[in-house]
């Protein structure tokens, strides 16, 4: 016998059939027909607009997008549309956060810059032809025949003039058709998205070379300057090493600089690989070389933009970094009506005071109506809110200026009625280059900077440079103070948004002389922060 409980349910059971079959009665059969008709309609009509780049199943909310990133977020062709999103978050997302460039790159540049991923997915790590390049440096053989050849850097340092050699070495890679790799240290670990699609430009660690690359420096006997001093090598040599060590850091000497000489260069090219300790932007000595000045002037038919466009190719904050960035951005800036960035660096704290710097840094805002007066014989006593609101990004090694502008400004009311609130993401005290974390911390607050409407920078600061450049916007500069004097005028707007070259060579290639080599070619000149430097103008300047 069934037991009540067992009756019960199977009753149950029955009325929740007949009550399917009575859902599923003869009215529903034209509506299930009309929807068997339009179903193929609809999927017709979605393959024809998704050909047409629009998807009617994403704008009703149906359908997640899944499409190709917008023009825009491609950087105007910069970047390559087949990486995966969540690998590199930044990559696709940074436009809503940076302002569109004004500044498109040219077709030839972008052509280009595919051609050198694929080059980079042939011959980067762990592909059959990196294998075959290794085993023939290991040799020392040279096989004629390889199309994989490459440039190893090695970092030299803090951040920002890392950042602008490894693009150095990218130009000189993608003039060359080279391979870049890069040796990234702990110190450097988890900063930057790989930049390349399907390919890593990390040199793995079992390179065979390995524990001699941070024995290399500028007396290091193999080093391409010290074989041409000594006569070991010249144009003429026919065995040639598989590998060359090229020392370009700020106190090499003028053999190293002769790689800057296309005579030179020929031996170079024939040379597989290359190993290039760099802490220099010496990118614009590039446009000195007769050899490569024909194709530089189809890269790049705008001078100032050069690190512009590969600096935002090459340099995206890793996934955790992008964290950073974007939760203190939404956090502090986004709803400031204009955002001003302010790049304190003090290189010597005896020459130049806190309390000078300072002052140079109110009279410079206020000479150039970036930020309003204070009304100091009166306080506030109620946010008004009713003014114009900005919000002022210090960026640091210690807070002694944003605490003095944060108290003028929380204290007493502005002369416009302008509400200033003024914001510093860390103060670390000191550089600390090989401390990753410090390191992580100075990308997101380059990063930062260069999302800001208004940027006041110091001279000579190469993290300057780098904000500058990625946000694209020529800033105002804080000159040096030297011996206590604050300079007159105070600050200037760069007439170029390119970074300086501070340590540029003065040796005029063909004429086998010296030279200042910003009055050899229309569109080097010297620095507006450092008279000996030189840097990249578009040559209708002066």
């Amino acid at each position: 016998m069934f037991s009540d409980g067992f009756i019960q349910s199977s009753i149950r059971k029955q009325q929740r059939q007949l009550s399917k079959l009575q859902r599923f009665s003869m009215p529903w059969f034209p509506k299930l027909a009309l929807l068997l008709i339009a179903l193929p309609v609809l999927f017709i009509v979605v393959l024809i607009c998704r050909d047409k780049g629009f998807n009617p199943m994403v704008a009703a909310g149906l359908m997640h997008d899944s499409s190709q990133p917008t023009s825009d977020a491609l950087l105007g062709g910069l970047l390559a549309p087949d990486i995966r999103r969540k690998s590199c978050l930044s990559r696709y997302q940074s436009i809503s956060y940076r302002k569109s460039s004004l500044h498109k790159p040219s077709p030839y540049l972008v052509s280009k810059l595919r051609e050198y991923e694929k080059l980079h997915k042939r011959c980067g790590p762990y592909t059959k032809s990196y294998k075959k390049s290794i085993k023939e440096l290991v040799s020392g053989q040279i096989d004629s025949s390889s199309n994989c050849r490459y440039v190893v850097w090695l970092a030299n340092c803090g951040l920002g003039n890392r950042i602008l050699s490894m693009t150095s070495a990218f130009l000189y890679a993608l003039l060359t058709d080279r391979v870049l790799l890069i040796n990234e240290e702990s110190d450097m670990s988890n900063m930057f998205c790989e930049p390349f699609p399907d390919a890593s430009w990390i040199l793995p660690e079992d390179f065979p070379f390995m524990n001699q690359l941070y024995s290399f420096g500028r007396d290091y006997a193999q080093s391409f300057g010290n074989m041409l001093e000594n006569r070991i090598i010249n144009t003429s040599t026919e065995l040639l090493p598989s590998c060359l060590y090229l020392y370009l850091s700020h106190d090499y000497d003028h053999h190293d600089k002769l790689f800057f000489c296309d005579q030179e260069q020929a031996i170079v090219r024939n040379i597989p690989w290359l190993i290039m300790k760099a802490n220099i932007y010496f990118l614009p000595s590039l446009f000195l070389m007769s050899s490569f000045e024909e194709e530089l002037s189809k890269l790049f038919p705008d001078k100032e933009m050069v690190f512009h466009h590969l600096g935002r190719y090459l340099f995206h904050p890793s996934n955790q970094v992008w964290k950073l960035i974007t939760s203190y951005y939404k956090k502090y800036l986004a709803k400031a009506e204009e955002r001003i960035g302010i790049q304190i660096r003090i290189f010597d704290n005896k020459t130049s005071p806190v309390e000078h710097v300072m002052d140079q840094i109110l009279t410079c805002t206020d000479k150039e109506k970036l930020l309003p007066r204070v009304d100091m014989g009166k306080s506030i006593v109620a946010p008004s809110g009713k003014g114009k609101s900005k919000a002022v990004l210090i960026t640091s090694l210690v807070p002694y200026y944003y605490e003095k502008m944060m108290n003028m400004y929380s204290k007493h009311p502005t002369l416009n009625g302008e509400v200033v609130a003024v914001y510093q993401p860390s103060h670390e005290e000191e550089q600390q280059s090989e401390n990753n974390v410090h390191n992580q911390k100075a990308w997101a607050e380059i990063n930062l900077l260069s999302m800001m409407d208004v940027l006041v920078t110091s001279a000579w600061s190469t993290f300057g440079y780098v904000a500058q450049g990625l946000g694209g916007k020529k800033p105002w500069i804080l000159y040096k103070i030297e011996n206590k004097t604050i300079p007159d005028p105070v600050c200037g707007r760069a007439k170029s948004l390119e970074p300086c070259f501070h340590a540029p060579p003065v040796y005029d290639c063909k004429a086998k002389r010296e030279v200042d080599t910003a009055t050899i070619i229309p569109y080097l000149r010297h620095c507006e922060d450092i008279y000996w430097g030189i840097k990249l103008f578009n040559s209708t300047y002066y």
